[in-house]
Protein backbone atom coordinates (compact mmCIF):
# COMPACT_ATOMS: atom_id res chain seq x y z
CA UNK A 1 0.00 0.00 0.00
CA UNK A 2 1.71 3.29 -0.88
CA UNK A 3 1.03 6.60 1.18
CA UNK A 4 -1.45 8.96 0.33
CA UNK A 5 0.82 11.86 1.49
CA UNK A 6 2.83 12.95 -1.80
CA UNK A 7 5.81 14.06 0.81
CA UNK A 8 5.89 10.40 2.07
CA UNK A 9 5.10 8.73 -1.19
CA UNK A 10 8.08 11.25 -3.14
CA UNK A 11 10.66 9.80 -0.33
CA UNK A 12 9.70 5.82 0.85
CA UNK A 13 11.37 4.72 -1.90
CA UNK A 14 14.47 6.93 -1.54
CA UNK A 15 15.21 8.51 1.40
CA UNK A 16 16.99 6.29 4.40
CA UNK A 17 16.76 3.05 2.78
CA UNK A 18 18.06 3.71 -0.78
CA UNK A 19 20.75 6.12 0.51
CA UNK A 20 21.86 3.82 3.27
CA UNK A 21 22.00 1.07 0.87
CA UNK A 22 24.79 3.20 -1.38
CA UNK A 23 26.57 4.09 1.23
CA UNK A 24 27.20 0.73 2.44
CA UNK A 25 27.78 -0.46 -0.72
CA UNK A 26 30.09 1.28 -1.18
CA UNK A 27 32.17 1.06 2.13
CA UNK A 28 33.64 -2.10 1.59
CA UNK A 29 32.65 -3.70 5.08
CA UNK A 30 29.64 -5.58 5.21
CA UNK A 31 28.06 -3.74 7.21
CA UNK A 32 24.25 -3.62 6.15
CA UNK A 33 21.48 -1.31 7.19
CA UNK A 34 18.53 -2.61 8.96
CA UNK A 35 15.89 -2.79 6.76
CA UNK A 36 12.89 -4.97 7.10
CA UNK A 37 10.95 -3.61 3.94
CA UNK A 38 9.62 -0.57 5.55
CA UNK A 39 11.13 -0.76 8.72
CA UNK A 40 14.04 -0.01 9.92
CA UNK A 41 16.73 -1.31 12.78
CA UNK A 42 19.09 1.33 14.05
CA UNK A 43 21.09 0.13 17.27
CA UNK A 44 23.59 2.77 18.99
CA UNK A 45 26.17 1.02 21.51
CA UNK A 46 27.78 2.25 24.55
CA UNK A 47 29.38 1.38 27.88
CA UNK A 48 26.31 -0.14 29.48
CA UNK A 49 24.44 1.76 32.56
CA UNK A 50 25.09 0.91 35.89
CA UNK A 51 21.51 -0.10 35.90
CA UNK A 52 21.68 -2.11 32.57
CA UNK A 53 18.43 -0.53 31.05
CA UNK A 54 17.84 -0.03 27.98
CA UNK A 55 15.86 2.16 25.68
CA UNK A 56 14.12 1.23 22.38
CA UNK A 57 12.94 4.18 20.39
CA UNK A 58 9.92 2.88 18.00
CA UNK A 59 9.16 5.74 15.35
CA UNK A 60 5.90 5.47 13.93
CA UNK A 61 6.37 7.41 10.57
CA UNK A 62 3.78 9.15 8.73
CA UNK A 63 1.62 10.48 11.53
CA UNK A 64 -0.36 8.01 13.40
CA UNK A 65 -3.82 8.99 14.94
CA UNK A 66 -3.63 9.24 18.76
CA UNK A 67 -7.27 9.97 18.70
CA UNK A 68 -8.14 6.72 17.03
CA UNK A 69 -5.15 4.67 19.30
CA UNK A 70 -6.29 6.21 22.87
CA UNK A 71 -9.77 7.82 22.17
CA UNK A 72 -10.94 10.63 24.23
CA UNK A 73 -14.74 9.30 24.49
CA UNK A 74 -15.57 11.38 27.56
CA UNK A 75 -15.66 14.49 24.98
CA UNK A 76 -19.06 14.63 22.52
CA UNK A 77 -17.12 16.95 20.40
CA UNK A 78 -15.06 13.74 19.07
CA UNK A 79 -18.02 11.95 17.74
CA UNK A 80 -19.07 15.10 16.28
CA UNK A 81 -16.49 15.93 14.10
CA UNK A 82 -15.90 12.51 13.35
CA UNK A 83 -19.73 10.65 12.73
CA UNK A 84 -18.32 7.91 10.37
CA UNK A 85 -15.05 7.20 11.59
CA UNK A 86 -14.97 7.54 15.78
CA UNK A 87 -14.93 4.72 17.30
CA UNK A 88 -17.48 3.62 19.55
CA UNK A 89 -17.25 3.66 23.09
CA UNK A 90 -18.55 0.57 24.04
CA UNK A 91 -15.71 -1.16 22.27
CA UNK A 92 -12.89 0.70 23.92
CA UNK A 93 -10.79 -1.24 26.29
CA UNK A 94 -9.39 0.08 29.01
CA UNK A 95 -11.30 2.51 29.71
CA UNK A 96 -11.37 5.08 32.66
CA UNK A 97 -13.36 8.48 32.90
CA UNK A 98 -11.90 10.23 29.85
CA UNK A 99 -10.00 7.61 27.73
CA UNK A 100 -9.79 4.10 26.14
CA UNK A 101 -7.88 1.75 24.23
CA UNK A 102 -8.58 1.14 20.18
CA UNK A 103 -9.79 -2.21 20.67
CA UNK A 104 -7.66 -3.83 18.68
CA UNK A 105 -4.60 -3.02 20.79
CA UNK A 106 -6.48 -6.22 22.97
CA UNK A 107 -2.87 -8.10 22.58
CA UNK A 108 -1.10 -5.34 24.49
CA UNK A 109 -4.26 -5.74 27.33
CA UNK A 110 -1.95 -8.19 29.87
CA UNK A 111 1.08 -5.28 30.27
CA UNK A 112 -1.50 -2.95 31.11
CA UNK A 113 -3.17 -4.39 33.47
CA UNK A 114 0.09 -5.23 35.03
CA UNK A 115 0.61 -1.48 34.90
CA UNK A 116 2.92 -1.51 32.45
CA UNK A 117 1.97 0.66 30.00
CA UNK A 118 1.44 4.38 29.78
CA UNK A 119 -0.29 6.64 27.17
CA UNK A 120 0.67 10.34 27.45
CA UNK A 121 -2.03 12.53 25.27
CA UNK A 122 -1.89 15.86 23.72
CA UNK A 123 1.90 15.49 23.71
CA UNK A 124 4.47 17.22 20.35
CA UNK A 125 6.25 19.65 19.24
CA UNK A 126 6.25 23.55 20.62
CA UNK A 127 5.16 24.90 17.48
CA UNK A 128 3.34 23.35 14.76
CA UNK A 129 4.89 21.71 11.88
CA UNK A 130 3.01 19.71 9.11
CA UNK A 131 6.15 18.59 7.46
CA UNK A 132 6.45 14.93 7.60
CA UNK A 133 10.00 15.32 7.06
CA UNK A 134 10.83 18.46 8.91
CA UNK A 135 9.23 17.63 11.84
CA UNK A 136 10.93 14.08 12.31
CA UNK A 137 13.80 16.13 11.95
CA UNK A 138 12.86 18.75 14.29
CA UNK A 139 11.58 15.98 16.68
CA UNK A 140 14.93 14.01 16.92
CA UNK A 141 17.16 17.02 17.25
CA UNK A 142 15.36 17.70 20.36
CA UNK A 143 17.14 21.09 20.35
CA UNK A 144 15.30 23.92 18.17
CA UNK A 145 17.00 26.34 16.82
CA UNK A 146 20.30 24.57 16.91
CA UNK A 147 22.58 24.15 13.96
CA UNK A 148 25.03 21.30 15.52
CA UNK A 149 22.53 18.51 14.12
CA UNK A 150 23.27 15.99 16.72
CA UNK A 151 20.05 14.28 17.74
CA UNK A 152 18.58 13.84 21.54
CA UNK A 153 20.15 9.83 21.21
CA UNK A 154 23.69 10.77 20.25
CA UNK A 155 24.01 13.03 23.18
CA UNK A 156 22.49 10.79 25.37
CA UNK A 157 25.47 8.23 24.81
CA UNK A 158 27.89 10.26 24.53
CA UNK A 159 27.85 11.42 28.05
CA UNK A 160 30.06 8.69 29.45
CA UNK A 161 33.08 9.21 27.49
CA UNK A 162 33.18 5.52 26.61
CA UNK A 163 34.20 4.04 23.28
CA UNK A 164 32.80 1.12 22.21
CA UNK A 165 34.26 -0.48 19.17
CA UNK A 166 30.74 -0.98 17.87
CA UNK A 167 29.95 3.06 18.58
CA UNK A 168 32.15 4.25 16.05
CA UNK A 169 30.36 2.20 13.01
CA UNK A 170 29.23 4.33 11.30
CA UNK A 171 31.17 4.07 8.28
CA UNK A 172 29.38 4.92 4.88
CA UNK A 173 26.31 5.79 7.13
CA UNK A 174 25.70 9.06 6.09
CA UNK A 175 22.18 9.04 7.06
CA UNK A 176 21.24 7.37 10.30
CA UNK A 177 17.82 8.97 11.81
CA UNK A 178 18.20 12.29 12.82
CA UNK A 179 18.21 11.29 16.56
CA UNK A 180 21.46 9.17 16.37
CA UNK A 181 23.45 11.51 14.26
CA UNK A 182 26.09 13.02 15.50
CA UNK A 183 29.60 12.77 16.76
CA UNK A 184 29.16 9.41 18.72
CA UNK A 185 29.32 6.70 16.02
CA UNK A 186 26.61 4.34 15.82
CA UNK A 187 26.05 1.39 13.90
CA UNK A 188 22.99 0.10 11.77
CA UNK A 189 22.52 -3.68 11.42
CA UNK A 190 19.67 -5.44 9.44
CA UNK A 191 19.16 -9.30 10.48
CA UNK A 192 21.09 -10.59 13.36
CA UNK A 193 23.05 -13.01 10.51
CA UNK A 194 24.01 -10.42 8.54
CA UNK A 195 25.84 -8.71 10.59
CA UNK A 196 29.57 -10.05 9.24
CA UNK A 197 32.39 -8.85 6.83
CA UNK A 198 31.72 -9.42 3.15
CA UNK A 199 33.65 -12.73 1.75
CA UNK A 200 33.77 -14.26 5.05
CA UNK A 201 31.39 -17.03 4.29
CA UNK A 202 31.01 -20.89 4.26
CA UNK A 203 33.71 -21.01 1.87
CA UNK A 204 36.50 -19.02 3.55
CA UNK A 205 37.00 -21.90 5.88
CA UNK A 206 40.38 -20.02 7.14
CA UNK A 207 38.68 -17.26 7.54
CA UNK A 208 41.60 -15.17 5.17
CA UNK A 209 38.83 -12.46 4.33
CA UNK A 210 39.26 -11.50 7.43
CA UNK A 211 42.57 -11.75 7.97
CA UNK A 212 43.59 -9.93 4.67
CA UNK A 213 41.35 -7.20 5.83
CA UNK A 214 42.88 -6.86 9.40
CA UNK A 215 46.16 -6.64 7.53
CA UNK A 216 45.29 -4.35 4.84
CA UNK A 217 43.75 -1.95 7.60
CA UNK A 218 46.03 -2.15 10.55
CA UNK A 219 47.90 0.92 9.82
CA UNK A 220 46.26 2.65 8.03
CA UNK A 221 46.03 6.71 9.08
CA UNK A 222 43.03 9.01 9.72
CA UNK A 223 39.52 8.30 9.74
CA UNK A 224 39.42 6.02 7.49
CA UNK A 225 41.18 3.51 8.65
CA UNK A 226 39.86 4.06 11.99
CA UNK A 227 36.47 3.04 10.84
CA UNK A 228 37.70 0.14 8.78
CA UNK A 229 39.16 -0.92 12.10
CA UNK A 230 36.09 0.07 14.16
CA UNK A 231 33.88 -1.75 11.76
CA UNK A 232 36.29 -5.13 11.86
CA UNK A 233 35.64 -5.28 15.77
CA UNK A 234 32.56 -4.59 15.93
CA UNK A 235 31.63 -7.03 13.78
CA UNK A 236 33.54 -9.59 16.01
CA UNK A 237 32.23 -8.41 18.88
CA UNK A 238 28.67 -8.76 17.54
CA UNK A 239 29.07 -12.69 17.82
CA UNK A 240 27.15 -12.84 21.42
CA UNK A 241 24.01 -11.87 19.64
CA UNK A 242 24.09 -14.16 16.43
CA UNK A 243 24.87 -16.65 19.42
CA UNK A 244 21.43 -16.32 20.68
CA UNK A 245 18.26 -18.49 19.44
CA UNK A 246 16.72 -17.28 16.39
CA UNK A 247 13.27 -18.75 17.75
CA UNK A 248 11.55 -16.01 19.87
CA UNK A 249 11.68 -17.42 23.69
CA UNK A 250 8.31 -18.08 25.83
CA UNK A 251 5.87 -18.86 23.06
CA UNK A 252 6.48 -15.22 21.77
CA UNK A 253 4.90 -14.82 18.09
CA UNK A 254 5.93 -12.09 16.35
CA UNK A 255 3.74 -11.19 12.92
CA UNK A 256 5.48 -11.83 9.39
CA UNK A 257 5.80 -8.50 9.19
CA UNK A 258 8.80 -5.77 9.14
CA UNK A 259 7.63 -4.39 12.67
CA UNK A 260 7.86 -7.87 13.73
CA UNK A 261 10.87 -8.60 12.17
CA UNK A 262 12.97 -5.30 13.70
CA UNK A 263 11.65 -5.87 17.21
CA UNK A 264 12.30 -9.55 16.65
CA UNK A 265 15.79 -8.79 15.63
CA UNK A 266 16.05 -6.12 18.37
CA UNK A 267 15.50 -8.39 20.94
CA UNK A 268 18.04 -10.90 20.38
CA UNK A 269 20.78 -7.00 20.46
CA UNK A 270 19.17 -7.41 24.18
CA UNK A 271 19.86 -11.00 24.86
CA UNK A 272 23.17 -10.91 23.46
CA UNK A 273 24.08 -8.41 25.98
CA UNK A 274 26.86 -6.56 24.01
CA UNK A 275 26.54 -3.27 25.60
CA UNK A 276 23.46 -1.88 23.93
CA UNK A 277 21.75 1.20 25.81
CA UNK A 278 19.82 1.83 22.48
CA UNK A 279 18.05 0.92 20.18
CA UNK A 280 15.27 2.69 17.54
CA UNK A 281 12.80 1.06 15.32
CA UNK A 282 12.00 3.00 12.68
CA UNK A 283 8.77 1.59 11.25
CA UNK A 284 7.08 3.31 8.18
CA UNK A 285 4.23 1.32 8.53
CA UNK A 286 1.39 3.41 6.73
CA UNK A 287 0.24 5.50 9.57
CA UNK A 288 0.17 8.33 7.14
CA UNK A 289 -3.67 8.04 6.45
CA UNK A 290 -5.16 10.73 4.98
CA UNK A 291 -7.97 7.57 2.88
CA UNK A 292 -9.34 4.98 4.10
CA UNK A 293 -8.57 5.18 8.07
CA UNK A 294 -12.01 3.38 8.02
CA UNK A 295 -14.10 2.14 10.81
CA UNK A 296 -13.64 -1.06 13.22
CA UNK A 297 -15.03 -3.18 10.24
CA UNK A 298 -12.43 -1.99 7.48
CA UNK A 299 -9.73 0.48 6.96
CA UNK A 300 -5.82 0.65 7.41
CA UNK A 301 -5.87 1.66 11.27
CA UNK A 302 -7.75 -1.95 11.62
CA UNK A 303 -4.38 -3.28 10.36
CA UNK A 304 -1.97 -1.31 11.43
CA UNK A 305 -2.85 -0.58 15.04
CA UNK A 306 -3.23 -4.54 15.23
CA UNK A 307 0.24 -5.26 13.97
CA UNK A 308 1.60 -2.43 16.37
CA UNK A 309 0.22 -4.36 19.07
CA UNK A 310 0.92 -7.86 18.00
CA UNK A 311 4.64 -6.96 17.88
CA UNK A 312 5.34 -5.51 20.66
CA UNK A 313 3.07 -8.02 23.19
CA UNK A 314 5.41 -10.29 21.33
CA UNK A 315 8.20 -8.66 22.26
CA UNK A 316 7.86 -8.64 25.91
CA UNK A 317 6.66 -12.21 25.71
CA UNK A 318 10.13 -12.72 23.87
CA UNK A 319 12.46 -10.91 26.50
CA UNK A 320 10.54 -12.59 29.33
CA UNK A 321 11.97 -11.05 32.99
CA UNK A 322 14.73 -9.22 30.97
CA UNK A 323 12.05 -6.66 29.60
CA UNK A 324 11.81 -5.35 32.48
CA UNK A 325 15.42 -3.46 31.90
CA UNK A 326 14.09 -2.75 28.94
CA UNK A 327 11.26 0.75 28.22
CA UNK A 328 9.71 1.20 24.97
CA UNK A 329 9.04 4.99 23.77
CA UNK A 330 6.64 5.18 21.00
CA UNK A 331 6.55 8.46 19.24
CA UNK A 332 5.22 10.00 15.97
CA UNK A 333 6.10 12.83 14.32
CA UNK A 334 2.80 15.10 14.89
CA UNK A 335 -0.70 13.75 15.00
CA UNK A 336 -3.99 14.06 12.65
CA UNK A 337 -6.91 16.57 12.51
CA UNK A 338 -9.27 16.55 14.79
CA UNK A 339 -12.06 16.24 12.06
CA UNK A 340 -12.67 13.75 9.46
CA UNK A 341 -12.49 14.46 5.72
CA UNK A 342 -14.59 12.94 2.84
CA UNK A 343 -12.00 10.27 2.07
CA UNK A 344 -12.71 8.58 5.66
CA UNK A 345 -9.63 9.78 6.82
CA UNK A 346 -7.55 12.60 8.59
CA UNK A 347 -5.65 15.18 7.80
CA UNK A 348 -2.17 16.38 9.04
CA UNK A 349 -2.61 18.07 12.98
CA UNK A 350 -0.28 18.18 15.83
CA UNK A 351 -1.04 16.54 19.08
CA UNK A 352 -0.64 13.29 19.39
CA UNK A 353 -0.48 10.52 21.99
CA UNK A 354 3.19 8.76 22.73
CA UNK A 355 3.48 5.27 24.40
CA UNK A 356 5.88 4.25 27.18
CA UNK A 357 6.01 -0.12 28.20
CA UNK A 358 8.13 -1.48 30.07
CA UNK A 359 10.62 -1.38 32.78
CA UNK A 360 10.02 1.76 35.08
CA UNK A 361 6.83 2.76 33.18
CA UNK A 362 3.74 3.68 35.79
CA UNK A 363 0.78 2.75 33.85
CA UNK A 364 -2.21 4.60 32.85
CA UNK A 365 -3.60 7.67 31.31
CA UNK A 366 -1.48 11.35 31.37
CA UNK A 367 -1.48 14.47 29.87
CA UNK A 368 -4.08 17.18 30.27
CA UNK A 369 -6.46 16.81 27.81
CA UNK A 370 -7.84 20.35 25.98
CA UNK A 371 -11.49 20.41 24.93
CA UNK A 372 -11.69 19.64 21.61
CA UNK A 373 -14.56 21.67 20.76
CA UNK A 374 -11.93 24.58 21.11
CA UNK A 375 -9.54 23.52 18.51
CA UNK A 376 -7.11 25.45 15.88
CA UNK A 377 -6.99 24.32 12.60
CA UNK A 378 -8.81 21.27 13.86
CA UNK A 379 -5.54 20.32 15.86
CA UNK A 380 -5.27 18.80 19.37
CA UNK A 381 -3.55 21.38 20.91
CA UNK A 382 -0.32 20.18 22.71
CA UNK A 383 -0.24 20.27 26.59
CA UNK A 384 2.91 18.43 27.18
CA UNK A 385 6.38 18.96 25.02
CA UNK A 386 7.32 15.32 24.10
CA UNK A 387 10.63 16.31 25.72
CA UNK A 388 9.44 15.98 28.93
CA UNK A 389 8.65 12.55 28.33
CA UNK A 390 11.68 11.75 27.28
CA UNK A 391 13.58 13.59 29.97
CA UNK A 392 11.67 11.21 32.24
CA UNK A 393 12.97 8.15 30.70
CA UNK A 394 16.80 9.53 30.36
CA UNK A 395 17.24 10.20 33.54
CA UNK A 396 15.27 8.05 35.65
CA UNK A 397 16.50 4.83 33.31
CA UNK A 398 19.18 5.64 31.39
CA UNK A 399 20.77 7.62 34.44
CA UNK A 400 21.48 10.62 32.10
CA UNK A 401 21.20 14.71 32.35
CA UNK A 402 18.44 16.26 31.21
CA UNK A 403 20.04 19.38 30.63
CA UNK A 404 22.74 17.61 28.19
CA UNK A 405 20.48 15.79 26.36
CA UNK A 406 17.60 18.24 25.91
CA UNK A 407 19.72 21.63 25.54
CA UNK A 408 17.70 24.69 27.22
CA UNK A 409 15.14 22.69 27.85
CA UNK A 410 13.44 22.58 31.74
CA UNK A 411 11.13 19.47 31.30
CA UNK A 412 7.63 19.29 33.35
CA UNK A 413 7.14 16.34 36.13
CA UNK A 414 4.59 13.80 33.61
CA UNK A 415 4.99 11.27 36.31
CA UNK A 416 4.83 8.24 33.77
CA UNK A 417 8.09 6.63 34.83
CA UNK A 418 9.54 5.68 38.21
CA UNK A 419 13.34 5.08 38.70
Amino acid sequence: MTDCCPEMTRTSGLSRRGLLRGAIAAAGVGMSTSMFGTTFLQASYGATRPSGNVLLLLSLRGAADGLSLVVPHSDPAYYAARPRIGIPKASLLAQNATFGLHPNLAPLLPLWDAGKIAAVHATGLAVANRSHFAAMEELEEADPGTSSRVGWINRLIGQDGYTNPLQAVGMGMTVPITALYGPQGTVCTASVEEMALSGDDQWDTEHRRTASMRTMWADAPGDLGAGARSALAAINDFAPVKATATAAANGATYGDDDLGKALHAAARIIKGNVGTDVIAVDHDGGWDMHTDLGTLDWGRMVDTSSELATNLAAFFADLGSAGDKVTVVAVSEFGRRVKENADYGLDHGRGNVMFLLGGGVKGGYYGSMPALENTVDADLGVTTDYRSVLAEVVTRRMGASSAAVFPGFAPETVGAVSG
